[in-house]
């Protein structure tokens, strides 16, 4: 076991007063936050965002399940009671493009069983056992690309491109257009962030009409010739209890919010974030080297439990509920923080430590639980799996490069590094 360095002076609040989790600084690092909070207040009303912030392990778990209690609905899609920004945003896709519909993600029972069979079909044993090749193949290619050169930018070089493409090809668009496709991923993430001006909301809103405008024609072309993809039956598929198949709208959302952003930032974060991980502890990346067949999965889940690359979503309260001492009202919005969960030293033992060994590590937050539970995770843990695999067996030695800041970007949900500098020695390539 080997603890994590985290960054240099941590914001580390002394009392309830002093936590401040919209803070940037505090999102930074956000651990010693979630420490105090789990200790003290682990229902804890926001006075920023006046959002209830969970982070015991056990109440995550509870909640997650209770479906009925905390729905995935949100607010903002109540369309017709909109005002203010909201309201000239709403518009703004009304004349330029489509109004987002609901996503999976958004969605409570019944429906969202009736919907998530669709990409239940793409996601069985047998299908992930179908992209495995290609998603070995392409994490070899992609480090060989730069391995002779000795330094990288790991993020863009590598964490970005290996799920960006292989969902692409999932969704149908041109491997040449990955970075655009990026461009507007990021866009998407930072209009969903605090303190926006009301021009950065709109121009958040004009790079996804953008991406709608890519993709309507290739819903339109699938509609007329079907090709077997994931997004030709996403295009074509009726949902029997629906007696329709999705509209366009409906798509739309799915493409940016569960499938490109929900498909590659998460896995992106979570090799960017492993690869961190494993510069600041010198000691787990020579245990993992040197037997990856026995350490490697479970780094794997280490990972995803330790950055936690979604950090917390939020769940709407339907009834009143009492928790801790602590009333959360009908219609008050919570937001299950998975990050803390997964530090919970109730559920882990030594859990700011990477334990290559560890026997519970696959138990984690990191995916969500319960019916919401990620659906895309077989997936990812592949792409984790040959993400490290590949650099395992082509690096010898590394170090983090000393021009590396090691900031985050400032989101409440999501756990973003967007550069990774490092110097490598190679392993000598074999006659």
């Amino acid at each position: 076991m080997s603890p994590i360095n985290r960054m240099e002076n941590p914001v580390r609040p002394r009392t309830l007063d002093e936590a401040a989790l919209a803070d940037p600084e505090v999102l930074d690092c956000p651990y010693p936050t979630y420490d105090l909070l789990r200790e003290q207040a682990p229902v804890w009303l926001d006075p920023l965002t006046g959002v209830y912030n969970i982070t015991r392990y056990e109440d995550l778990r509870q909640i997650l399940r209770d479906t009925e209690t905390f729905s995935n609905k949100r607010p903002g899609e109540d369309h017709q009671n909109l005002t203010g920004l909201a309201r000239r945003i709403h518009d703004r896709y009304l004349e330029k493009g489509w109004v987002p519909g609901i996503s999976l993600a958004g969605r409570d029972e019944p429906e969202h069983k009736q919907m998530r069979a669709m990409f239940d079909k793409a996601f069985t044993a047998g299908k992930i056992r179908e992209i495995d090749s290609f998603v070995e193949t392409l994490a070899y290619d992609l480090i060989d690309r730069f391995v002779d050169e000795g330094r990288c930018e790991f993020v863009s070089q590598y964490a970005v491109p290996l799920p960006l493409i292989i969902i692409c090809r999932q969704m149908g668009a041109r491997d040449e257009d990955v970075w655009r496709i990026k461009e507007w991923t990021d866009a998407w993430i930072r209009g969903r962030g605090f303190g926006l001006t009301e021009d950065e909301a709109l121009w958040s809103a004009d790079k996804e009409i953008e991406a709608q405008h890519y993709f309507q024609p290739i819903f339109e072309r699938l509609r007329r010739e079907p090709d077997g993809t994931l997004l030709s039956d996403l295009v074509n598929t009726v949902i029997p209890e629906w007696g329709r198949p999705l509209t366009d709208n409906e798509l739309h959302a799915e493409m940016m919010q569960d499938t490109f952003v929900g498909g590659s930032e998460t896995t992106t974060n979570a090799l960017t974030g492993g690869l961190m991980l494993l510069g600041q502890n010198p000691a787990v990346w020579d245990r993992l080297k040197s037997d990856p067949e026995r350490y490697l999965k479970t780094f794997c889940e280490e990972v995803v439990r330790l950055e936690s690359p979604v950090q917390g979503l939020t769940r709407l309260a339907t009834r009143e509920v009492r928790l801790h001492g602590v009333t959360i009202p009908r219609g008050g919005i919570v937001c299950v923080r998975f990050a803390a969960a997964n530090r919970d030293p109730e559920k882990f033992e030594c859990p700011n430590e990477v334990d290559l060994e560890r026997k519970n590590a696959g138990a984690h937050l990191g995916f969500s639980s319960g019916v919401h539970h990620c659906l895309g995770a077989p997936l990812a843990r592949r792409e984790l799996y040959w993400g490290f695999k590949a650099f395992i067996d082509r690096i010898e030695d590394f170090r983090l490069a000393p021009e590396n800041t090691f900031r985050h970007l400032p989101n409440y949900a999501l756990r973003i590094k967007q550069n990774l500098f490092i110097d490598f020695t190679p392993k000598p390539r074999r006659p």
